[in-house]
């Protein structure tokens, strides 16, 4: 199984004239993803250069593709009334892969959403994107490090949920490297508002037959990892591996993720640790042992 997106997925792409939305359009036809269409206001009627037609907005998109996800390449100006025309037009999963969109546009993208459209996933922005193994990739996960479920020597796959781009491809390595396969890899993005947060994730994990374990990937900033944690100790049964990034990063400095930052006396990586030690994770040390500790949570 998975969560978010199979093989049966229909995706659009927002922004799918621009340079990054049609090269990613592009990979996601060739790793098997059902792209029906892309929404460019003003060049409604063309085509783009694989024959997918281009609708002025996603209602037309919608209405004439039974597509049921978006991923937003648009610039960050225009990125939150994107995502809202995309759930308004009944898409049920937003990937929005759009980094340095607006704080202030996000939280009002986030109240419109949790007011008006609750039941629709948003994943990001600023982030990877989503995916399932063998079956759909919505965003710019690069497809062939993944191993899909059934091809798990193992005989296990896991759910990975992370905060960083980068880390969400090395732990998918790791992890492959050990016969480790993957249901669903979401990557949530680093910015202070955003989607799918790491408690909604764990529990679609939870609810996942097919998914073995969680490798969660965090990071300074917010208390995000603290409330999973919580979360892990009271609600969770399968096993859980994490790493948190930024262990070095100084108090008030910015790294890399606009929620990438300790103020106040919280965000601090030490006491993300612990947190998720006290809740039964097995905490990688540094990012070249994420493989391991998933694997050590597995009991592999």
């Amino acid at each position: 199984m998975s969560i978010l997106i199979d093989r049966e997925t229909k995706v659009i792409c927002q922004g799918i004239t621009g340079s990054a939305g049609a090269f990613h359009t592009k990979g996601c036809l060739e790793y098997g993803t059902q792209m029906v269409g892309g929404v460019t206001p003003g060049k409604g009627g063309q085509k783009d250069d694989h024959g997918l037609p281009i609708f002025n907005t996603c209602f037309d998109a919608v209405q004439a593709t039974d597509a049921t996800a978006s991923m937003i390449f648009v610039p960050p100006p225009f990125a939150g009334d994107a995502i809202l025309e995309a759930a308004a037009a009944g898409i049920e999963v937003i990937v929005a892969v759009t980094e340095g969109v607006p704080t202030l546009d996000m939280i009002k993208v986030r109240k419109a959403l949790d007011t008006d459209h609750p039941n629709i996933k948003l994943v990001g922005p600023n982030c990877p994107g989503v995916i399932t193994p063998g079956q759909c990739k919505v965003g710019i996960m690069p497809g062939y490090i993944h191993t899909p479920a059934p091809e798990a020597t193992t005989g296990k796959a896991i759910g990975i949920i992370s905060r960083s781009g980068t880390l969400t491809y090395e732990a998918v390595w790791q992890t492959s490297q050990r016969g480790i396969g993957q249901t669903t890899c979401v990557g949530i993005g680093g910015d202070p508002v955003k989607g799918l947060n790491f408690i909604e994730l764990l529990d679609l994990f939870e609810a996942d037959d097919e998914t073995a374990g969680v490798l969660m990937i965090g990071e300074i900033g917010g208390d995000d990892e603290e409330r999973a944690a919580e979360h892990i100790k009271s609600s969770i049964q399968k096993p859980v591996a994490a790493f948190i990034a930024g262990q070095t990063a100084p108090p008030g400095k910015r790294m890399g993720h606009a929620g990438a930052i300790i103020s106040s006396g919280s965000g601090k990586a030490v006491d993300k640790i612990n947190a998720l030690t006290a809740a039964g994770a097995a905490v990688a040390e540094s990012p070249a042992d994420m493989g391991a500790a998933m694997a050590e949570a597995l009991a592999l």
